[in-house]
């Protein structure tokens, strides 16, 4: 139990400190979101993805800080745990009209394990569950815009209030014609709405800061009638002329949830109360979960105290077991999962095959640039953790050998805590979204089609999906492209399917920044002896790529090779590699749309071919 009396001034001391570190951090989290709007304007795409990467690194520095000042000043390590439960009831106190409270839980327990031993983490000096609310907290200061703005249109009065709408977000550049883009979306909005009577709530809530990623802004918000609401995004772009346009309408929960995807960078959106947007968006996307949102808006650490709540959530109310991922086994990384929780747990191995150079450090270096780079929807966000428990009777025995086997280094099994309950700990340990691997999607798609006794209807919808699976892993290599990725390994079993059908890359330890690999076209043989012979006759550099010679390794079925001859044979041509990264090494910074060509208003006004 807490101690009842607050009377240790340099218990409340030390809350105030880590207080001032946190709104230190968040001062500097914030302004960095806000000048994304002034890079947008300007066009400095290349300043917009520095400062995407950058911002990443805040929370860390600002948690080093903060410790560091709280031992240099307070030796707070050294303090007893009286002053410690004293510390979190002040800091409790100082939550109160806080604007971020559920952000400055988070960073209090960062600084506090940072200090601590781990046999504090669950109890009482950390918020294990949050202790103040977020519900209804607005932000009250003079001149302060509300979390979203309501419009009230008519029939005749839809495109003079949705002009206004783009108004009031006050961009310093031009529309090229923003009446006609605005006629554009009101015809859009008409077409979902359908011939139904506007009741007498009708009206626009629209958040009032833009989104912005890479090249676009984005401005979220839903329309609502009656008892029906209608979530909705527009696209702000430059064109060609570099000029604004409205490139899109996007609809309904669907398209909001691929916008926000987990295989997409992180946004910029100046928020006073991330909280307040939270729920919105919540209200827009019931499926997705919290924790994902708050990682969608830049806020990842806590999306991670938040998915791990929801982890322990689960685990409490459920019985089954942990076990080795069903698949193929990968080389470097040792996988596993929980079959009712939709995740997989990545260790990586102490000991790789001799094809595989590579290090702890080089493997954890690419899983960093990943999290730092545009991952254009096509690349898996992870959550990274380090020390973590699971209890030891919920993990198949099966596993507990693989992991003594292959990453030994990674595990110890114990009763660390002394509460007599036998744990896992997991040293370090990847977490992402489970996919369906590609290479069982489309075996799935062969066993349906190849059964003796399949019919007709099973033999098509078996030609659909493995149509629908190569031609996506194509454009998922070549969005990838457009990022200045080349994934290395490309392997079907690398790349997973999504439940919105899209193909996603997630085996990171072998990628590489395109305009650092050197693609080459294997040199003709030197003669007779040289043709006939296994091995290769010409030299290879550390970096060099030959993609004519993908084909064998990728190509072997039939039906999988008429399908990306077809749509995707340029990917096996060193010609196509090597023009855009000569492109992206001159600075081109390609477009890559979170939305279909289709929903498109112009697709040929910025969006860049790599067909």
């Amino acid at each position: 139990m807490f101690p009842q009396r607050l009377d240790s001034p340099l218990a409340y001391d030390i809350a105030k400190a880590m207080m001032d570190g946190f709104n230190r951090h968040y001062r500097l989290f914030r302004t960095e979101s806000a000048r994304a709007k002034h890079r947008f304007e300007t066009a400095d795409w290349h300043g917009q993805q520095r400062a995407q990467r950058e911002r990443i690194e805040f929370y860390d520095l600002r948690v080093r800080e903060c410790s560091t000042r709280l031992e240099r000043e307070f030796k707070a390590g050294e303090q007893p745990m009286e002053v410690w439960q004293q510390i979190k009831l002040h800091y409790i106190g100082l939550l109160v009209d806080h604007h971020q409270p559920e952000l400055a839980e988070t960073f209090f327990n960062s600084v506090t394990t940072k200090i601590l031993h781990r046999s504090y983490f669950q109890n009482d000096f950390i918020f294990v569950r949050p202790a103040v609310s977020t519900e209804y907290i607005e932000n009250d200061e003079p001149q302060a815009l509300p979390t979203y703005r309501s419009y009230y249109p008519t029939q005749e009065t839809m495109t003079q209030t949705l002009e206004r709408v783009i108004a009031d977000f006050d961009l310093r550049l031009a529309f090229d014609d923003l009446p006609r883009d605005v006629a554009l979306v009101h015809d859009a909005m008409r077409r979902r709405l359908g011939d139904v009577k506007l009741r007498a709530n009708f009206q626009l809530q629209v958040l009032s800061s833009l989104f912005f990623r890479n090249k676009g802004a984005y401005l979220v918000g839903k329309i609502i009638n009656g008892f029906n609401e209608h979530p909705f995004a527009l696209p702000v772009l430059h064109n060609k002329a570099g000029r604004l346009v409205i490139d899109a309408v996007l609809f309904g929960e669907d398209d909001l949830l691929i916008l926000f995807s987990f295989a997409r960078a992180y946004f910029m959106v100046d928020m006073e109360v991330p909280s307040a947007y939270v729920q919105f968006l919540r209200s827009m996307m019931p499926r997705k979960p919290r924790n994902e949102i708050y990682s969608a808006l830049g806020l990842q650490k806590q999306g991670k105290t938040l998915f791990y709540r929801d982890f322990l959530h689960h685990l409490r109310h459920s019985s089954d077991k942990f076990r080795i991922a069903p698949g193929i086994k990968g080389m470097v990384m040792l996988v596993f999962d929980l079959p009712s929780f939709p995740y997989v747990f990545k260790v990586i191995k102490d000991y790789y095959p001799p094809q595989k150079d590579t290090t702890r450090d080089q493997i954890k270096g690419k899983y960093l640039l990943v999290k730092q780079h545009d991952r254009v929807g096509r690349m898996a966000d992870t959550l990274e953790y380090s020390e973590v428990g699971f209890p030891r009777d919920r993990f198949d025995d099966e596993l507990i050998a693989e992991i003594e086997k292959f990453a030994p280094s990674q595990l110890e099994i114990s009763d660390r805590d002394g509460d007599g309950q036998t744990e896992v700990i997991i040293k370090h340990v990847y977490i992402e979204r489970r996919m369906i691997p590609l290479n069982i999607y489309l075996q799935e798609a062969f066993d349906l089609g190849a059964g003796t006794h399949a019919t007709e209807s099973a033999t098509q919808h078996a030609r659909e999906q493995i149509e629908r699976g190569v031609i996506e892993y194509g454009n998922a290599i070549k969005d990838l492209v457009a990022a200045n990725i080349f994934p290395g390994d490309m392997l079907w079993k690398n790349f997973g399917v999504t439940r919105h059908g899209k193909v996603v890359f997630y085996d990171y330890d072998e990628i590489e920044y395109i305009t650092d690999c050197n693609f080459r076209r294997v040199p003709p043989p030197r003669n007779e002896e040289d043709e006939m012979s296994g091995e290769v006759w010409y030299s290879v550099g550390p970096k060099d790529v030959f993609p004519e010679t993908f084909g064998p390794f990728l190509l072997g079925n039939p039906a999988v090779r008429e399908v990306f001859m077809k749509h995707h044979a340029d990917l096996l041509d060193a010609s196509f590699w090597q023009a855009h990264k000569e492109r992206i090494a001159r600075g081109h910074v390609y477009d890559v749309f979170p939305y279909e060509r289709e929903k498109r208003f112009a697709p040929d006004t910025t969006h860049t071919d790599l067909s």
